[in-house]
């Protein structure tokens, strides 16, 4: 059996070398992303592994027409793939798990690096402005922190919350019990009431698209710092801009950004980014912006290909 692994980095190489041998494949491992040009590379394989770039019908077909059976995208998201087409076909579509701690630990460094205002300090400090004016931060253990979405990286920000000291809200659709001795579950507009800041960690659906807008803003408190760790589109991001040049949003810190994906693991040193939202965010002092990089970890890239190789094998 063969997969074609597509968009390998150098540091994914090794992992699929063993994980393949683990489980009995050969791969064809090719740094390019997935597209018509390069669909090619599937042919004798019976399954295809992919990442964040998108995949719509026309590569879908081209894939059926060389047998692939099985499309893995050893990411947590999927909604890059069409993947009720490709199921329409006969080609099953999964994506990979992950250990929650990569993303859970790096959502409680930058609640705290906004909270107590890093970005403008290491800014300034490397302009040798050692002053302190406008650079007084907030205690974590004195805030309401409302976390949305408590599927296994909410949950674990949640516990890890629990040694701050801080009062936590939830929502989520579904309540857990194992949430409920740290946290209190509420309706969505409470959490938005009361909440200092707000993370979320739900998935891009159709009914969360857009959550952070206009409106819900409006109802949050004053001076409210919202982390985004999960997905661009939950937020709108022009209204996040107009409340964060208005005060209303005191401070945001965002892994993920709306139409990132033909940006994000590029290098684009020298040349414009045309993303002109993201550089009026970037250019803000208050806002800590990451390139997509919450997952990073030894482990999680670990379990991403071990994961998306294990899938394509059970799902032929």
């Amino acid at each position: 059996m063969k997969i074609a692994v597509y968009s390998c980095r150098e540091d994914e190489i090794a992992l699929f070398e063993k994980y393949g041998k683990e489980y009995g494949v050969e791969l064809s491992i090719s740094p390019l992303p997935p597209t018509p040009e390069t669909a090619r590379l599937a042919e004798g394989c019976f399954a295809v592994d992919i990442i964040t770039t998108p995949v719509g019908r026309d590569l879908i077909d081209i894939w059926r027409g060389f047998g692939i059976k099985a499309i893995a995208t050893r990411t947590v998201g999927y909604e890059h793939v069409d993947y009720k087409y490709a199921e329409s076909l006969g080609i099953s579509v999964s994506n990979v798990s992950y250990t929650p701690h990569t993303v859970a630990e790096y959502t409680v460094m930058t609640m705290l690096m906004a909270i107590r205002k890093m970005k403008a300090i290491l800014t300034r400090y490397i302009g040798q402005d050692f002053s302190l004016k406008d650079i007084r931060g907030k205690e974590l253990c004195n805030m309401t922190v409302g976390v949305i979405g408590t599927g296994k990286i909410g949950e674990t920000v949640i516990k890890n919350l629990s040694g701050f000291g801080c009062r936590v809200l939830a929502y989520d659709v579904y309540e857990k019990d194992s949430v409920k001795q740290y946290a209190q579950y509420c309706p969505l507009n409470t959490l938005y009431h009361e909440a200092d800041l707000i993370t979320l960690h739900t998935p891009a659906t159709d009914e969360t698209c857009g959550m952070i807008n206009k409106n819900t803003i409006a109802s949050m408190k004053d001076g409210v710092i919202i982390i985004n760790m999960a997905r661009g589109v939950l937020i709108d991001t022009a209204a996040l801009i107009e409340a964060l040049e208005s005060g209303k949003v005191a401070a945001a810190a965002l892994d993920v950004v709306d139409g990132e994906s033909a940006i994000y693991y590029k290098d684009f040193k020298y040349r414009p980014v045309g993303h002109h939202e993201m550089a009026i965010l970037q250019a803000m002092p208050n806002v800590l912006m990451t390139p997509h990089t919450a997952f990073f970890t030894d482990e999680a890239v670990g379990d991403m290909v071990r994961y998306s190789i294990e899938h394509c094998v059970k799902n032929v």
